[in-house]
């Protein structure tokens, strides 16, 4: 567990403002787990916006439905190197679990893709319902990791848009054929994109090549998505990210 030196506290999502010596209100949620957790009036627990911003804090009251913190010294966080996770739209409970991990691993962007076979799944994660259950995941991932940015969120797309993303960041296709992975630390950024259970069809994988993303291997054997996802995001973030002193183990 990568925590540096720091202190274990509990950390708490807060959306909006955060300012010193303002006094938070957290949702009945946010009561249930100070209650599951034991804390109390006194106790210091962290908040996080999910926009950069960390604050300590202190338990002022508990109640049923409530809990209210005073808040302490504000920390701004520097956004992480950009990272966008282009997710197949596939089983829903291994969609949630690819987002929570890779919310760990701080992705900047979640876009779910539909290929062909993602049509095909049954249950699969798409609509506003499961959107919303994504975000809740990423919430609570973003709380256990003390992280300070929550991804933002995209609608879903097809293959055809995928493959006309533009911009500066180097563009990986996960892919079995491909080349070695080896993302350079120099880029401005990363995109990864991987295909659903069964694969993507030669057609959609052509169609992505042609549109600039390059095709990357990571085994010799067959990946299930979401480990693929996780790996992938993990090896980009250990050559973008220096690590701090204390970090290991």
């Amino acid at each position: 567990m990568e925590r540096g030196r720091r202190t274990t506290v509990s950390t708490f999502y807060l959306e909006g403002a955060l300012e010193p010596g303002a006094t938070a209100e957290l949702a009945e949620a946010a009561a249930h787990h100070a209650r599951v957790k034991r804390l109390g009036v006194g106790d210091a627990i962290r908040l996080g916006n999910g926009a950069g911003r960390l604050a300590d804090g202190t338990i002022t009251r508990v109640g049923r439905a409530s809990v209210a913190v005073s808040v302490g010294t504000v920390h701004d966080v520097a956004p992480p190197t950009p990272l966008a996770l282009y997710a197949p739209v596939g089983d829903r409970e291994r969609m949630l679990w690819l987002a929570e991990k890779a919310t760990e691993l701080a992705i900047t962007e979640w876009h779910p893709v539909m290929f062909q076979r993602s049509r095909s799944v049954s249950p699969r994660g798409e609509g506003e319902a499961f959107a919303a259950k994504v975000r809740a995941r990423m919430i609570s991932a973003l709380e256990q990791s003390d992280g300070g940015w929550l991804p933002t969120m995209f609608r879903e797309i097809d293959v055809r848009e995928a493959a006309a993303v533009q911009g500066t960041h180097a563009r990986y296709l996960l892919d079995a054929g491909g080349g070695r992975f080896d993302p350079s630390p120099g880029a401005r950024g990363a995109a990864v994109i991987l295909g659903p259970e069964g694969g993507m069809e030669p057609a959609e994988r052509e169609m992505l090549i042609a549109g600039g993303w390059r095709p990357a291997a990571l085994a010799a054997t067959i990946l299930r998505f979401e480990t693929a996802g996780i790996a992938a995001l993990a090896i980009v973030r250990a050559a973008h990210t220096p690590l701090a002193e204390g970090t290991d183990g």
